[in-house]
């Protein structure tokens, strides 16, 4: 049975540098089985070098087990090497599976300003 266009995962990122430490990382589409390895690729590839990455979902529509798991690893990967990952504009839907996990208190969410949450 062919796939449509509809169904496919489909996850596209662009960034924005602030100063020398900072990248903002903005999502679009769906962070699901598939794609989840666009995030990854493009997120691990700042690790080494940024102190600082943000994530914006806003424009993410949905996300399955898998995209929990890339944020998480990459989570674990930026901390290991000294760098914060933080999230912000979340979904109901993000909020809703951080919480169900017990892995909203362990991300760094922050609002439009770049203000921490606490």
């Amino acid at each position: 049975m062919p796939e449509t266009a509809a169904a496919s995962p489909m996850l596209t990122t662009e960034t924005k540098h602030y100063r020398n430490d900072v990248v903002l990382v903005i999502c679009h589409g769906r962070l699901v089985a598939g794609s989840e390895g666009i995030l990854y690729t493009t997120v691990h590839g700042f690790i080494p070098t940024k102190k600082r990455i943000i994530l914006d979902l806003a424009d993410l529509q949905h996300t399955d087990s898998l995209g929990l798991g890339t944020l998480t690893r990459l989570y674990v990967s930026a901390k290991s090497a000294g760098c914060s990952l933080e999230l912000m504009h979340l979904s109901k839907q993000i909020r809703h599976l951080l919480g169900l996990t017990n892995l909203f208190n362990v991300f760094t969410i922050i609002a439009e300003s770049g203000v921490k949450f606490i």
